[in-house]
């Protein structure tokens, strides 16, 4: 309860930084950035930040990290406008949102999915703030005991995590992984001063940021699979008719929803590797069994929209937890934004709180201001959103190709990191083109060297003992939880099997 008085002293604090003209203007062009990518299909929040990471480099990191905080709960609401729309969700996270949205949109009732959806992301999006603001501290409060066993074993169960629940398959997913752990091993070794997967090369002894490996997989891969995949079939919109306002029976259907997709979605945030998409499906069939028209689901029913729509901006906040507390990205967004982090030499966990107090709980406000902003924006400008769909794909994707390597450019001014920009690019392009997860490339890439680094500082307090890692009782149950990690997608992969053994014998 001594945490309660303070908590409340630093997001006053925050408030205080974030209601300058400068930071407020930040908020609003995140906000208005993140709804606008959002509504583009392909396009999601990890690519958006990706992009400006080279642009920001010059802004205070408060400006910066307000207007990232407004692009992350802005695309997430984006999405649900073309989802429900024109049947194309702008995220992946929205695919759910599109099965009853756009049923509801033929009905003529686009303007109360679109309201609930609206309604639901504030109601949604403001719980999981204020979790985040009073959660986040108390488990600073926890991991300030932690050691480098306890930090090596919490930045494992992250990748393990991320392993087994992204991609449907395991052994992609971790090939994906080791790929990201060999990317973050290229260059000098910082304890022997070896060089290490060089080849020779001067230009790798300083490794390969980052940076680079977000913009290359999440811009240039994207816009490589994009000119792929460009000719499809032609999309069905459907104009907005009616109003933007709900029916006193749709009030009373979708605020259970949002209650339910609100828990969800903060709760699954909070997991390593789940996400948005996870929180939109586990919601989706929670509608499934608990909603008041669940027999209309899929044919148009309100529920279906309130419910995956509030898992959805929930679980961007519950995402923020691990990653401001602890410092441990959980999916692909918070792991870009750890590589903000590092780009203005800071390493997010608890002594961020201590040390930089006032970007973090600037940042925290800035999601309540974001969070009204969507609501007050996006609803009066939905006809705008959807005008952004004529944009022409090749011009939008030349622009985005042309931006990424600009702003790698201009960041190392380096012929060089250009050329490894398009290799990351092409490796991307062919991680999608297989149905490789990106996510774990990422986490690889970013975790891999302070995994690296709190493993030899462990075994240099055991004096080489490999069984710190066991003995000591939280690093021990988070290493338990690492294994555990690994074994549930073998274990799910052989019960489907087993599962599906009889069918076959009987069909034949």
């Amino acid at each position: 309860m001594e945490a309660t008085p303070d908590i409340w002293a630093n997001i006053l604090n925050g408030f205080a930084v974030v209601l300058t003209p400068q930071n407020l203007l930040f908020v609003a062009i995140g906000v208005l950035v993140g709804t606008a990518i959002g509504v583009l299909p392909g396009i999601g929040p990890s690519l958006t930040i990706s992009l400006l990471l080279p642009v920001t480099f010059g802004l205070e990191p408060t400006s910066a990290f307000v207007m990232f905080g407004g692009i992350f709960y802005g695309a997430m609401y984006g999405g649900s406008t073309t989802s429900i729309l024109v049947n194309t969700p702008g995220e992946s996270s929205s695919v759910v949102t599109a099965v009853d949205g756009f049923q509801m949109a033929k009905k003529g009732r686009g303007g109360a999915a679109l309201a609930t959806a609206a309604i639901g992301s504030f109601f949604a999006g403001t719980i999981a703030t204020l979790c985040l603001m009073l959660i986040a501290p108390l488990l600073v409060r926890f991991a300030l005991s932690f050691g480098p066993p306890e930090y090596f074993a919490i930045m494992l169960l992250a990748l393990s995590a991320v392993t087994g629940l992204a991609g449907r398959s395991a052994p992609k997913a971790l090939f994906a992984t080791l790929l990201g752990l060999g990317i973050g091993m290229v260059g000098i070794d910082l304890q022997t001063g070896q060089a290490r997967f060089t080849f020779d090369n001067l230009n790798l002894l300083g490794g390969i940021d980052a940076v680079m490996v977000a913009i290359g997989l999440f811009a240039v891969g994207e816009v490589f699979w994009a000119a792929a995949t460009i000719k499809r079939i032609d999309e069905e919109t459907v104009a907005l008719r009616g109003s933007l306002l709900m029916s006193r029976e749709e009030w009373q259907r979708s605020w259970p929803s949002w209650m339910r997709g609100t828990a969800i979605g903060f709760i699954t945030g909070i997991l390593p590797g789940a996400g948005a998409t996870v929180a939109s499906f586990l919601s989706y069939n929670a509608e499934r069994r608990f909603a008041k028209g669940r027999n209309e689901l899929g044919q148009g029913a309100i529920e279906g929209v309130a419910g995956p729509e509030a898992a959805n901006n929930a679980s961007a906040g519950g995402a923020l937890v691990p990653l401001l507390a602890l410092g441990i990205p959980g999916s692909a967004t918070t792991a870009v934004m750890l590589v903000a982090f590092q780009l203005y030499g800071l390493r997010p966990g608890p002594l961020l709180f201590a040390q930089q107090s006032e970007l973090v709980w600037g940042l925290i406000a800035s999601l309540y201001i974001a969070n009204a902003a969507l609501l007050l924006l996006n609803l009066p400008m939905v006809r705008l959103w959807v005008r952004l769909l004529d944009v022409p794909k090749p011009v939008l994707y030349t622009a985005i190709l042309a931006f990424s390597f600009l702003g790698v450019y201009s960041d190392t001014r380096s012929v060089f990191s250009m050329a490894i920009l398009l290799v990351i690019g092409i490796i991307g392009f062919l991680l999608r083109r297989f149905d490789f997860p990106l996510a774990p490339v990422v986490l690889g890439a970013v975790l891999g060297p302070l995994i690296e680094q709190e493993f030899r500082r462990s075994l240099a307090i055991s004096v080489n003992d490999y069984s710190i890692f066991f003995t000591r009782p939280l690093s021990g149950t988070i290493m338990a939880l690492v294994v555990v990690s690994f074994l549930v997608p073998l274990i799910s992969l052989l019960w489907q099997r087993r599962s599906s053994a009889p069918k076959t014998a009987s069909s034949g």
